[in-house]
């Protein structure tokens, strides 16, 4: 049972956005206890020199200002650390994710805190949760050889330790927006609550 669910919206689209629509069908079917949302569209910093400075700061000697560089990171973390399942909708601008999704994923893919190096190469640190990414395209097939956002976040969940993850998309909406959509519900609706 899923009793904390992160939701992630990335479109820059409030209305009439496939991801959105069906990240909230997603979440409907696996009704969590308790939703976490957190809209990208509402854009974040990307990361600079003085927070990578403060990043490489050991914990115990960073000063206030660095601490307050790294203040939307570790709430970031925080809700990441606290779901069970994380729900994302990507969609696929220029063959890619959105650069808000990016900035998401530099914020929370943190040495020491969400994984790890040891000696047999980079171990991720928040294992035993599930993603469900909702991918949407307008002429790029999901999982084709120009589809550079699927496997890449697939790529960064399994970095960091998230393994379980299933992608479910509504591709090629420019071609054929009924049949993608048709499948979009149907994987919907075969979910495991």
């Amino acid at each position: 049972m899923t009793t904390t669910a992160l939701h992630i919206d990335a479109s820059a689209r409030k209305a009439d956005s496939v991801t959105r629509k069906y990240t909230q069908k997603v979440l409907d079917r696996l009704n969590p206890q308790t939703v976490l949302t957190r809209d990208l569209a509402q854009t974040l910093p990307f990361i600079d020199e003085e927070w990578v400075g403060a990043n490489f700061t050991p914990v115990d000697e960073r000063t206030d200002q660095q601490k307050a560089k790294l203040a939307l990171s570790d709430e970031l973390i925080a809700e990441l650390k606290a779901a069970d399942v994380v729900v994302i909708g990507l969609p696929l601008y220029n063959f890619s994710l959105p650069a808000s999704l990016k900035a998401w994923i530099d914020l929370i893919a943190r040495a020491g805190v969400t994984f790890q190096y040891t000696e047999s190469g980079p171990k991720g640190l928040l294992e035993g949760k599930r993603a469900i990414v909702v991918a949407a395209s307008g002429g790029v097939p999901v999982g084709s050889p120009v589809d550079f956002a699927t496997g890449y976040i697939r790529h960064v969940l399994g970095f960091v330790g998230i393994t379980e993850v299933e992608i479910i998309a509504a591709d090629q909406m420019a071609v054929d927006a009924e049949a993608s959509i048709a499948r979009l519900e149907a994987d919907v609706q075969a979910l495991a609550a």
